[in-house]
């Protein structure tokens, strides 16, 4: 079995402005946000990458990073391999809507991935920058995967303030964490703005404040093999509640509410690996200059080499 990382790279951000935001430069030599996490997973010891991206922007993927990543991967022993996320890709009975063009949300983007995964692994997303600390953590717990504990999962926990843009409003998985390090409870929270008052970071959603220093689901998750089976029942019956409820062209298989919803019916646990590294990435296309800025700072500080690659 070899411990992999699956980088979730299928969506185009309509909030970036029509571009494909997981493709723009950030670092000195042209890096993208994807070459930081694959060079922080290899260091940490992923033995395999799988690029979960779709069939239209392939030949962009490809010649940006992906041709460049499998012979970086490849000189240090590293499996590269790609899923592809399709609209039309459901269970028998089941028939994409017509004028639907997005896919089924992130945990459809894992379910492309079957047959390629065969131990435990990682999830994240190709736009957010998670920090090494965060990779390092989450190999380690990954190496004690016991084939008898298949619903023992993993989260890496991120501030909420730490994750916030100034140019608009973000998605996170807000989340309530025991006082033995265990997820009880997330929710997707849409719309949530940066404030700050007195130089104080908070937040809110529609004028109502949230907990600005409450831990957040930055879809960077630590799952088993035996969960692509969950998924797959679980978009069954998806598929069906949203088809019923007549929201099929919207509607999305997201993590965050498939992984809450196994907590609240105790049907797996899930350990909060807390990362001391600041998240950061690119929402909206103003966001870019930030990230610029961040890893410059990063190359500063001797986190990266000027050439990420060398």
């Amino acid at each position: 079995m070899k411990t992999t990382l699956v980088i979730m790279a299928a969506g185009i951000g309509s909030r970036f402005g029509g571009g494909i935001k997981q493709l723009e430069p950030v670092g000195p030599s042209g890096e993208i946000i994807m070459d930081y996490s694959v060079y922080d997973a290899m260091e940490a010891g992923f033995e395999k990458i799988v690029f979960v991206i779709r069939r239209d922007i392939e030949a962009d993927f490809r010649e940006i990073i992906g041709n460049r990543i499998e012979k970086v991967c490849a000189d240090r022993g590293v499996e590269v391999a790609y899923a592809f996320q399709s609209g039309d890709a459901l269970p028998e009975g089941f028939v994409r809507p017509e004028g639907r063009t997005k896919p089924w949300g992130t945990g459809q983007a894992i379910l492309a991935c079957d047959g390629l995964i065969d131990g435990p692994f990682a999830v994240i997303n190709a736009d957010d920058y998670y920090g090494k600390e965060a990779y390092r953590k989450l190999y380690a717990y990954l190496q004690n995967y016991d084939p008898a504990k298949p619903t023992d999962y993993c989260m890496v926990g991120f501030i909420l303030k730490n994750t916030l843009s100034d140019n608009g409003t973000v998605t996170r998985g807000v989340c309530k964490v025991n006082g033995d390090g265990f997820l009880t409870e997330v929710v997707e929270t849409s719309d949530i703005l940066k404030t700050t008052e007195n130089g104080t970071v908070g937040a809110s959603v529609n004028g109502e404040a949230l907990d600005p220093d409450c831990y957040v689901s930055m879809n960077m998750w630590g799952l088993t093999p035996e969960f692509m089976d969950v998924l797959w029942d679980g978009f069954k019956v998806f598929l069906q509640e949203t088809f019923e409820a007549g929201n099929e062209m919207k509607g999305e298989y997201l993590l965050p509410t498939i992984i809450g919803g196994m907590l609240a019916e105790g049907k797996c646990s899930v350990k909060v690996l807390e990362s001391p590294d600041k998240w950061f990435g690119v929402t909206y296309k103003e966001d870019k200059e930030s990230v610029v800025n961040s890893f410059r700072a990063l190359i500063e500080a001797g986190v990266y080499q000027e050439k990420l690659f060398g």
